[in-house]
């Protein structure tokens, strides 16, 4: 049986963005045009609050200024670009430990336990397939949309800090992305060096477990343990431990559309029955079954705003048959929940 995932183990009270995320993003727009301050200003963000690399910014106006910069500067792949040409510290202290850690698997670990020091309303985890290590990475609220701009950064940042930190000619088995394809993926796929599918459930990196299994070098415990506390006084009292429906909600959303969801599955990854899961879920008014149908729901209500063919979106969404998605999403618009 496949491991329990890593993912992430707070969940962000205030769906914020650290400013040391924002600066190469401003210092991109300053280079291209000279709107900078009342672009930013736009979007409710003043320069003066950027100043500090731990002030926290919006999340949402945050990716709005990030797909109107892209849309501005005429530059569709702004967010791949400046991601693939990010350093560790652009992430802040979650970037450092990537680097010292003693390899990809354990790198991609500590993305997902800290992912929310530097931003909030974000899923991040890391499971086994079989011989494949999946990191997932998405954003939890539907009206931050669209996100483009932010998903390929954050991807092609993360493969970055994997190359930078153990081999520059690491790449991936396959990298997801949960928006349409764009008309030129030519750039992309020069970025990623691997094969690239769009309109997935979620942003995804998948690797294999060899290279992501070897040893580059010895851990410094003691430097990773300051770190970390040092990440852990960061998070500090903006956030709170997680509820089990968010524990579930997270799980959800990490493997939709990628490996089966059962209540069994998620039990065991849990630390529980079966039996108890569905019994807690029970007194909160809540089912599995009842809440993968609303992250379901959620999830083509996004993706039909793009046009996406509903085969795809039938695939997307984990329905081996398109017959009976679109049954099931008769149901959901006639207010079936």
């Amino acid at each position: 049986m496949a491991a329990a995932p890593d993912f992430i183990t707070r969940m962000p009270a205030i769906a914020s963005i650290r400013a040391s995320v924002l600066m190469p993003l401003v210092q991109e727009i300053d280079k291209r045009s000279g709107k900078t301050d009342l672009l930013l200003a736009s979007h409710g963000i003043l320069r003066g609050q950027l100043s500090d690399p731990y002030a926290v910014a919006p999340m949402a106006r945050y990716i709005a200024l990030f797909e109107e910069a892209a849309s501005i500067l005429g530059d569709p792949h702004l967010g791949a670009r400046l991601g693939a040409a990010s350093k560790p510290a652009d992430i802040g202290p979650m970037g450092v430990l990537f680097s010292l850690s003693p390899s990809i698997k354990t790198g991609f670990r500590r993305m997902a336990k800290f992912v929310n020091a530097v931003q909030g309303a974000t899923q991040s985890g890391l499971f086994e397939d079989g011989e494949t290590y999946v990191w997932s990475y998405r954003l939890t609220e539907p009206a931050m949309w669209p996100r483009r701009q932010d998903s390929e950064y954050s991807i092609a940042a993360t493969v970055e800090l994997a190359r930078s930190s153990f081999h520059r000619g690491w790449s991936p088995l396959e990298v997801h992305f949960e928006h349409s394809a764009p008309r030129d993926v030519a750039p992309l796929e020069r970025i990623f060096r691997a094969p690239l599918r769009f309109g997935q459930t979620s942003n995804r990196i998948l690797m294999t477990r060899e290279a992501a299994d070897k040893i580059h070098r010895a851990e410094d415990a003691g430097l990773t343990a300051m770190l970390e506390r040092h990440i852990a006084d960061i998070v500090g009292d903006t956030d709170h431990e997680p509820t089990l429906t968010e524990k579930v909600s997270a799980l959800i959303g990490i493997y939709l559309g990628h490996r089966p969801i059962s209540a069994s599955a998620l039990a065991t990854e849990l630390g529980m029955s079966s039996r108890t899961l569905q019994r807690r879920l029970a007194e909160q008014g809540l089912s599995l079954r009842g809440m993968v149908r609303q992250h379901r729901r959620l999830l083509m209500e996004q993706k039909l705003t793009e046009h996406m063919p509903k085969a795809r979106i039938a695939e997307a969404l984990g329905y081996a048959d398109g017959t009976v998605f679109w049954r099931a999403a008769k149901t959901w618009k006639a207010g079936d929940t």
